[in-house]
């Protein structure tokens, strides 16, 4: 975390500003794609966002580490005791906990609803005992709590054109478009862990079950039906995408760039992915650097636009920005507010 961004943010206390930088670390080491298209907001709202991306790899992290050797119920006690002292942060505003004590902060800063929280640990705790989805709407349930709500969290910080009721459904529907598309990227991975996040009614459509994804996975092997499964996956996912991106017009235009920009980096997934030949079982696709950094210069050229349009007195749409709850000096880590809904 630089010194600008905590300082725009005025975040000034030590162990806040170190627990904050906590939070950027893990952003930067586990989220490449979330952790380039943060560098394009505006520097005070960068610390809050690495707050709440840092909490919830905390936590996927728990679940989902293959280097631990910790089994489901040594996994469930980490959530456990994890959940505890999250809610402990968000009534009190302070945690020994680094990464608990920004995202508390964060919370009562934007004044996030708790319920989005409480939501997200619910389904990290299936993932300990849920290992797949007959239907796509038992998928979409475990994805309110595992990404959408994580859209819902974000959009305060970003801040809208609109009340922000109006603009929930999209970056709702964002959260669940990145996810569905981290799913479709890790199928082999997940395998691995035992796990498939892909419907059962979307893969027995194309005569898929788990029993062939083990097989293909194990031997190596490609199968015309699983390509087909995979295929009809990332049309899907676009079809999420397609409900989401009329959001990004109601956004702040300050903001607008970085969701641009990652809904332009998750795109180029599912292009990596096609490319590939729908070979996710077997492997991971990746975005090459020089594409993602094509990207990231449009985003830098949009973010001058933006500020170029601010300074001239007004935006594209001439409608107001929703004033985010953001106190002109941080909250002393005593005497933070609880933010409710």
């Amino acid at each position: 975390m630089t010194g600008r961004e905590l300082d725009a943010a005025g975040i000034d206390h030590p162990a806040l500003r170190a627990a904050y930088a906590r939070c950027r670390a893990l952003n930067a080491r586990h989220g490449k794609t979330y952790f380039l298209a943060t560098r394009l907001l505006p520097a005070d709202r960068r610390p809050a966002v690495h707050a709440l991306y840092g909490f919830a790899r905390w936590a996927d992290d728990i679940v989902d580490d293959l280097i631990s050797d910790a089994g489901p119920a040594e996994r469930a006690a980490a959530l456990d005791a994890l959940q505890a002292r999250l809610a402990a942060g968000l009534r009190t505003g302070e945690s020994d906990d680094p990464v608990v004590r920004a995202l508390a902060h964060t919370a009562a800063v934007y004044r996030i609803d708790h319920q989005h929280f409480t939501d997200f640990m619910t389904s990290m705790r299936s993932d300990l005992e849920v290992t797949d989805y007959p239907t796509y709407d038992a998928l979409r349930s475990y994805m309110h709590g595992s990404a959408a709500v994580i859209g819902l969290q974000i959009l305060p910080v970003l801040g809208t054109v609109v009340p922000r009721a109006e603009a929930a459904p999209h970056a709702a529907a964002l959260g669940v478009a990145f996810q569905l598309t981290n799913f479709l990227r890790d199928v082999g991975e997940d395998l691995d862990r035992g796990r498939i996040y892909l419907p059962g009614d979307l893969l027995a459509a194309h005569g898929v079950d788990r029993a062939l994804l083990e097989w293909s996975r194990a031997t190596g092997s490609r199968d015309p039906r699983i390509v087909a499964a995979l295929r009809a996956a990332a049309d899907l996912t676009r079809g999420v995408y397609r409900t989401a991106t009329p959001g990004l017009a109601i956004l702040d235009p300050m903001s607008r760039p970085c969701i641009r920009t990652a809904c332009v980096l998750y795109g180029r997934i599912l292009d990596a992915i096609a490319e590939d030949g729908y070979a996710a079982v077997h492997r991971r696709s990746v975005v090459p650097r020089c594409h993602r950094a094509a990207v990231a210069l449009d985003g830098l050229g949009r973010v001058a636009a933006a500020r170029f349009r601010a300074r001239a007195g007004g935006f594209a749409r001439g409608a107001a920005v929703r004033p985010r709850a953001r106190p002109s000096r941080a909250p002393s880590p005593t005497g933070v507010r609880e933010g409710g809904a």
